[in-house]
């Protein structure tokens, strides 16, 4: 199993915490731009950095060469964001998950390329579990089929949102509020804040594409 962290150079609160970051034995880590500080700050020497380094001050593009075994440096004059530079390169390392962070927050042109930079290549790599993840939440989505979710401490809530046209014969188990062969319609509301019941739940549907998305509450 292999898990590639990509940290971008969204705003630095939505950076997963180094806790979480740590979680995984033996991850690699890669720095989009701005990034790769983010990683530095929270004790962690990104593998690889990414991006035109543009947002970076004088200084912090100095540490950045002095820390970071391998960069990747693009003018910014190009047609990919650096998050999705950062992706791709991350696909060489032939992993069977890829997480995001510091992908969300800030503006809301950059969240809205990043979540369909997820969708892509999520379509293009099925085998792969790609997540967007920050503090707060975890995104990622899901082709028909069947998916096991597993419990997790993390993220209490549960959610699922059609992406594109209607997610039919939904059927939930193992959670708070099941169904059995329901729709998820586009704008519907019916399907948010869910609970896992004991160790897992599971999620089945026929066609669409389903957002599902993982969450806990600031406060908790």
């Amino acid at each position: 199993m292999t898990v590639v962290f990509v940290c971008a150079g969204g705003p630095e609160e939505e950076v997963v915490s180094s806790d979480f970051l740590l979680s995984f034995d033996d991850a690699i880590f890669i720095g989009a731009d701005h990034g790769a500080m983010y990683l530095l700050n929270k004790g962690i020497t990104p593998d690889l950095a990414v991006g035109d380094f543009d947002s970076l001050t004088n200084e912090e593009w100095q540490l950045v060469q002095e820390r970071v075994p391998k960069i990747e440096r693009h003018i910014p004059e190009k047609d990919e964001t650096d998050t999705e530079l950062a992706i791709l390169k991350a696909l060489d390392y032939e992993p069977t998950e890829i997480i995001l962070t510091g992908v969300t927050g800030g503006r809301l042109d950059h969240y809205e390329a990043n979540l369909h930079i997820l969708y892509r290549i999520q379509k293009m790599h099925p085998s792969i579990e790609i997540k967007m993840i920050n503090n707060l939440n975890c995104l990622q989505f899901l082709w028909p089929g069947q998916h096991r979710i597993v419990s997790e401490r993390y993220f209490k809530y549960l959610s699922f949102f059609a992406f594109g046209d209607a997610v039919k014969n939904v059927t939930l188990r193992n959670v708070k509020y099941e169904t059995t062969d329901e729709i998820i319609d586009i704008g519907t509301t019916r399907f948010t804040s869910n609970e896992i019941i004991g160790e897992y739940a599971s999620i089945s549907f026929s066609n669409g594409i389903c957002l599902m998305i993982r969450s806990i509450d600031d406060k908790e």
